[in-house]
């Protein structure tokens, strides 16, 4: 097109659409009235305007993103079978989970079609397995991505795989010889332990730093492994923030061709045991949003996957959702579709100078990785949790079944088959792990209590 659509159209500056607010209001207070400040402290006005807008560079192949299925893999054949239907069912790429080296997953792969993309990721760090898992990727000619994040394993273990010097000696050995062997930066423990947006964005930006500063070269893309929330336009520019400032990151090093990779799944953080069927509705938006941010592989949760073991209807319904978003509404149909939107470019330019901020705070004070010992992140992380707790618990933020609108005659005791809250199990340390803990759980323990009685 070589003409603007709004070409015919009088410009408003917003100077004049504030004046025309201010006189409807009737003299009430601007700011109290119509500006909110979410969680992370930022204040977000009723309009935003072109003539107070900074444009962000930051490009998505929103196209492009994938619907991903994921199998935890422990039984070789009920994997195969589980694998195999979703591929059936719409599935476009299989995200595996692997926690030991005694389940021989060639056996596995050696039966899906070679052209279709996998991801492992493995909870392990076992130089030969990974090797020999490497080069028969190679020789068969798979397209496997090996994910690794011994960072991860420390955070919520509170104990690295072997030690610090093994741990990255063994990753940049396999990362050097092995481009199907792929650096992870999985966030979900931070968003799920309670970080604010800013601060999942921060501590991911140090993690990406630590391997920058240990791993020699990287030729293969970088995967970020990203919980999304329910805050569905501040999401959207948490994940434009990401590539925003990994990319600067990536510069610092002369790495300029570094592709960054998202895998997006919604928290367990705002999931609920009583009105599970409300978090179909909350897994959606933060589809939607992954998908609207750039994500490149989506992952859904079923809205029972707190509280029931793995089975197919529940798994369909997931998949469903995604399958609905790219096929029925088309969220695939452009790339950019944030582009120009005044409101999430001013957001992700905040978010990401926020997160910059603590970014060299943490850097100053010897990275991520001294912080964590120090117990500084787990401290931060903990105020923000108690304050969105607050805010639950006085229902200035509202779980619909839960803190509003709960349904006081369901009950859910007789439908557990898994255990679904914050699990502890006392052992020797070098940091306080992060914790992972939902909004609801003290309500639903509450309800639990009184069912049995």
């Amino acid at each position: 097109m070589n003409h603007q659509l709004f070409d015919e159209f009088t410009s408003i500056p917003s100077k004049q659409w504030k004046n025309k607010i201010q006189y409807e209001l009737q003299g009430a207070d601007y700011n109290e009235m119509l500006v909110w400040e979410s969680l992370e402290g930022i204040k977000v006005r009723p309009f935003y305007h072109g003539d107070e807008n900074q444009s962000i560079p930051v490009s998505t192949s929103s196209s492009q993103w994938s619907v991903v299925h994921s199998i935890y893999v422990h039984d070789i054949e009920k994997s195969i079978h589980n694998a195999k239907t979703a591929l059936q069912k719409g599935a476009e790429v299989l995200y595996f989970t692997l926690t030991n080296t005694a389940v021989d997953v060639t056996a596995l792969l050696g039966v899906l079609p070679k052209e279709g993309t996998y991801l492992l990721r493995c909870h392990f760090l076992d130089q030969t397995y990974i090797k020999n898992l490497a080069q028969w990727t190679s020789e068969q000619h798979y397209t496997l991505h090996l994910m690794i994040d011994p960072i991860h394993q420390l955070i919520t273990a509170g104990n690295w795989f072997h030690n610090l010097n093994q741990d990255f000696t063994t990753l940049d050995a396999l990362a050097q010889q092995y481009t199907s062997v792929n650096l992870t930066i999985d966030t979900k423990a931070y968003q799920q332990a309670g970080a604010t947006i800013i601060q999942q964005l921060a501590y991911a930006c140090n993690h990406f730093n630590e391997y920058l500063s240990r791993v020699k070269t990287l030729q293969q893309p970088v995967f970020i492994e990203v919980a999304v929330g329910s805050n569905y336009f501040f999401e959207i520019a948490k994940h434009k923030a990401f590539r925003l400032l990994f990319e600067l990151i990536a510069r610092e090093y002369a790495c300029t061709d570094l592709t960054v990779k998202i895998i997006s799944t919604p928290t367990k953080r705002n999931k609920t045991l009583y009105g599970a069927s409300v978090n179909a509705l909350r897994s959606t938006t933060e589809c939607m949003s992954a998908v609207l941010g750039g994500a490149d592989f989506i992952c859904n949760l079923p809205h029972d996957v707190l509280y029931r073991k793995e089975n197919y209807a529940s798994q369909q319904i997931a998949r469903n959702q995604l399958l609905s978003l790219k096929k029925d509404s088309h969220f695939d149909a452009v790339d950019n579709p944030t582009a120009g939107a005044y409101y999430i470019e001013e957001l992700t330019k905040q978010l990401a100078e926020k997160a910059l901020e603590i970014i060299k705070q943490i850097e100053q004070a010897d990275g991520l990785i001294t912080s964590f010992h120090q117990g500084t992140i787990q401290r931060k992380i903990a105020e923000s949790a108690d304050k969105e707790q607050d805010w639950f618990n006085t229902q200035k933020e509202l779980l619909v079944g839960s803190n509003i609108q709960a349904n006081p005659k369901e009950k859910i005791q007789t439908q557990l088959e898994l255990f679904p809250f914050v699990k502890q199990k006392p052992r020797k340390t070098l940091l306080a792990p992060l914790l992972e803990k939902r909004l609801a759980e003290s309500y639903e323990q509450h309800r639990l209590t009184a069912e049995n009685k």
